[in-house]
């Protein structure tokens, strides 16, 4: 399990890797958040409704993932 962290070290979440290549995102209190298919590269939320195309899981936990 990957630990993520905002930009003042404060945890905030995970990402896990299944054996089957989903990959799920939770909160810093182990509660999922949504999940990431990469063979579809799309990511659902916790309920498995569709976000988007990629891999769009740190948007759940308020993370910027885009440089200034």
């Amino acid at each position: 399990m990957q630990k993520l962290y905002d930009y003042n070290m404060k945890l905030v979440g995970y990402l896990s890797e299944s054996e089957t290549g989903r990959i799920s995102v939770y909160n810093s209190d182990y509660q999922v958040l949504g999940y990431y298919y990469p063979v579809s590269n799309k990511t659902y939320d916790k309920d498995m409704k569709l976000i988007g195309k990629g891999n769009l899981l740190t948007g759940f936990l308020g993370l910027d993932t885009k440089t200034p």
